[in-house]
C-alpha cells in the first residue's frame, strides 16, 4: 500500500453538472493521491462511494408533516441501498444527530443510531449535540450499541485526557484504505470535555496512519461552524476531502485547493457522496444529494420507526422530559380546557368545531405519530403550560387544538370574565409558532384567517 510520501497529482478543473432535486447537485473533480496514489498491484473492481449525513438534528423522518419535504431515515437507507448496486460504499456521519439532551432527546438519538447501524454506518462523529450530552451518556450509549466502536473524534477528551472517541480508522473497502479522521471545533467544548487544536489532532493521525501502512484515501469528517471549516481546509493539503456540519445549508462539494471541501447539514435534508471511480489515479468526484420524495421509504428503516414509536408510546414521556420550548405564562395563567369556553362563546365554538384544529389529533393518528413529543407540540392545547397537555396518557382531554392554543391560558377569565384572557403575542406571530416554513410552508394569515375567523371586532 502507498504511504503519505506519494507524491499528489495536480489538480483538473471543476466538472459542473448543476443544482437541482433528486440526486442532483454541485459535482467537483479532484484526483485521489494526497494520502497514497497508487492502490497497490491489485486495481480495484468497484467504484469506492462515500456517502455521508450529518446535523439529522432528530429528524428521523423527513423534516416537516406536509408534502415536498426532504429528509429522514426511510429515505435515505434507500439512497444507501441504491449506492450499494453501484460500488463498494463506506457510509459515514459528520454529527449533529439528536436535538437536545431530554430523556426524550435521548431515546430519539439511540433511535438514529439504531437506524443508522440498520443502514450499515462505518463512523459516527462526535458533533456539539452528542459532546453536550456528556463522556457518560455517550459511553452509556455505545454500550447499548453492541457492536464495534462507533463514535469518533481526534480531538475530543475528557479533563483527564481520555478521548471520547476512537481518534480515526482506516477501513478497508475492496482494495482500497479509507483512512477516516473525526473532529470537532473548540468552540464546542463543555464543562465536561475538552477540545484540542483540530489541525494538530488531524495531523497526528496522518503520521500514525503513515507509520502503520499507510491509506489510499483520507476523508475528515469536521463539525466546525463554516468559517472554521474553510481556514482547516485552506490548512491540510495532506487530505483529500473535508466534510463539515453546522454551515447552516448543505455546502456541495467545491475544491480547496487540493482537496474537496463539502458540508452535509440542516437537518438530514442533504448527503455528500464522493466518489472514486475504478483505475489508478482516477478523480474524486463529489455532489449534494437531497433526500426527497422520490425516494421510496427503506422497509427497514420504516421497521426501526415503529420500534421507536413502540418505545415512546411505552415510556409517554412528558411535556417537562422534552426541551421543546413553549409559550412564556407564568403559573397564574393556567389552560382551562375549551370546554369551559363553550358556555359564554358558543357561536365561535361552533365555528371551531368545523375547522381542521378542532380534529389535529386524529391527523397523528393516521401516522401513529401521536405518541412523538415533536409532533404532539402543534397537535394539542397547551404544551407543556400549566394545566396543559402534559403527555398522550395523562391528558387526553388537552388534544387537539383549542381555543386556548390562539388565545392562551385562560382559567383566570374562566373563572372571572372581567379579567382578560393571558395573550401570547399577536394572532399572527401565534399562529407561526407551528404554521412554520417546515411545517406549513404555504401558510399565509391573510388567506387562513378567514378558513376559522369567528368572535366579535373589538371583544377578547
Amino acid at each position: 500500500m502507498a504511504a503519505l510520501s506519494c507524491i499528489p497529482t495536480p489538480i483538473a478543473s471543476p466538472t459542473w453538472r448543476g443544482w437541482g432535486m433528486l440526486g442532483a447537485g454541485l459535482a467537483l473533480t479532484c484526483l485521489a493521491g494526497n494520502s497514497g496514489c497508487d492502490f497497490g498491484n491489485a486495481a480495484p473492481s468497484k467504484p469506492l462511494l462515500i456517502a455521508i449525513s450529518g446535523d439529522t438534528a432528530g429528524w428521523i423522518v423527513p423534516c416537516g408533516c406536509t408534502t415536498n419535504q426532504s429528509g429522514g431515515l426511510l429515505r435515505r437507507g434507500t439512497y444507501l441501498d441504491q449506492l450499494r448496486q453501484q460500488g463498494d460504499l463506506v457510509y459515514l456521519d459528520a454529527g449533529g444527530a439528536l436535538h437536545g439532551t431530554s430523556p426524550y432527546d435521548i431515546a430519539k438519538f439511540e433511535a438514529i443510531l439504531q437506524g443508522e447501524k440498520k443502514m450499515g454506518i462505518s463512523l459516527h462523529n462526535i458533533g456539539a449535540a452528542e459532546a453536550a450530552l456528556g463522556e457518560a451518556e455517550l459511553r452509556r450509549i455505545e454500550q447499548t450499541l453492541d457492536d464495534e466502536p462507533l463514535f469518533l473524534s481526534a480531538n475530543v477528551h475528557n479533563h483527564s485526557g481520555q478521548p471520547l472517541g476512537i481518534p480515526a480508522k482506516v477501513l478497508e473497502i475492496g482494495q482500497r484504505r479509507v483512512l477516516v479522521i473525526g473532529v470537532l471545533s473548540p468552540s464546542f467544548a463543555t464543562d465536561q470535555l475538552e477540545v484540542s487544536d483540530p489541525k494538530q489532532a488531524i495531523l497526528n493521525e496522518l503520521q500514525r496512519s503513515q507509520e502503520s501502512g499507510g491509506h489510499d484515501v483520507s476523508i475528515v469528517l469536521a463539525y466546525l461552524p463554516e468559517e472554521e471549516l474553510r481556514e482547516l481546509a485552506s490548512q491540510l493539503p495532506e487530505v483529500d476531502a473535508i466534510v463539515g456540519g453546522p454551515t447552516g445549508q448543505a455546502m456541495a462539494p467545491e475544491q480547496n485547493g487540493p482537496l474537496l471541501l463539502a458540508s452535509a447539514t440542516n437537518k438530514g435534508k442533504f448527503l455528500i457522496r464522493l466518489t472514486l471511480p475504478v483505475g489508478k489515479k482516477q478523480r474524486m468526484t463529489g455532489e449534494v444529494v437531497e433526500m426527497t420524495e422520490d425516494f421510496a421509504e427503506s422497509p427497514g428503516q420504516q421497521a426501526n420507526l415503529d420500534d421507536f414509536y413502540q418505545e415512546l408510546a411505552a415510556r409517554d414521556f412528558m411535556s417537562s422530559e422534552t426541551s421543546f420550548e413553549t409559550a412564556p405564562a407564568g403559573e397564574s395563567h393556567r389552560i382551562a380546557g375549551t370546554k369551559s369556553c363553550r358556555q359564554c362563546h358558543e357561536a365561535d365554538c361552533q365555528v371551531w368545531e368545523h375547522s381542521a384544529h378542532a380534529h389535529a389529533w386524529q391527523t397523528l393518528l393516521k401516522t401513529g405519530s401521536q405518541v412523538d413529543s415533536y409532533c404532539q407540540q402543534c397537535h394539542v392545547t397547551g404544551f407543556g403550560l400549566p394545566g396543559g397537555f402534559v403527555s398522550a396518557k395523562r391528558s387526553l382531554d388537552r388534544v387537539n387544538v383549542g381555543c386556548e392554543s390562539c388565545h392562551g391560558p385562560s382559567q383566570r377569565h374562566a373563572e372571572q370574565p372581567q379579567q382578560r384572557t393571558y395573550h401570547f403575542q399577536n394572532a399572527a406571530s401565534t399562529c407561526v409558532r407551528c404554521h412554520d416554513p417546515e411545517n406549513s410552508p404555504l401558510f399565509d394569515y391573510d388567506t387562513y384567517w378567514p378558513r376559522i375567523e369567528h368572535g366579535l371586532k373589538g371583544t377578547s
